[in-house]
């Protein structure tokens, strides 16, 4: 990259996202949600519900695996949640960090499920869209310096827009 934090040099490593997670989906409908349950429920949009039962317990980087939010939506959570069978889940991260694979996931994803499909909306996403998506990344220390800042920025983008 052109632009680093001082102290770090090096090539970055270049891998699949399949080899760096696992990935799967959910398995709860979207009826199984309850206005006053327990944990969250992330279904296909940007809206978090709330549902009884949790599905997955752990970090994670969920999206839209249909509809209208293919490539869209995005989230990054940690904890007990819900999951809805149309959603993937990306989980078990192995030499990368979750924080920064979820901003670079969340900016680059879209374009690729968008040349992936012939037609002008994607309506739906295969596992190997995921699975064999290339990243390049540095090491740990420096993943989490560059997912701190964006996460920094983020912040100041919310409190600015609720202002």
């Amino acid at each position: 990259p052109n632009l680093r934090f001082p102290g770090f040099e090096g090539e970055w490593k270049q891998s699949l996202f399949g080899d760096l997670c696992k990935i799967s989906t959910g398995n709860k409908n979207t009826q199984d949600k309850s206005y006053d349950g327990q944990f969250p429920f992330y279904v296909r949009s940007s809206t978090v519900e709330r549902i009884n039962e949790f599905t997955f317990d752990g970090e994670a980087i969920l999206t839209a695996g249909d509809g209208v939010g293919v490539g869209k939506v995005f989230h990054y959570t940690t904890g007990k949640i819900g999951v809805h069978q149309r959603v993937y889940i990306l989980s078990d991260f192995k030499r990368v960090s979750g924080k920064f694979l979820y901003y670079y996931f969340s900016s680059r994803f879209f374009d690729r499920v968008s040349k992936l499909s012939a037609k002008n909306s994607v309506d739906s996403v295969r596992y190997d869209m995921i699975a064999k998506m290339h990243i390049a990344f540095p090491d740990i220390d420096e993943q989490n310096k560059i997912a701190n800042l964006v996460s920094l920025i983020d912040e100041r983008i919310q409190t600015q827009s609720k202002i």
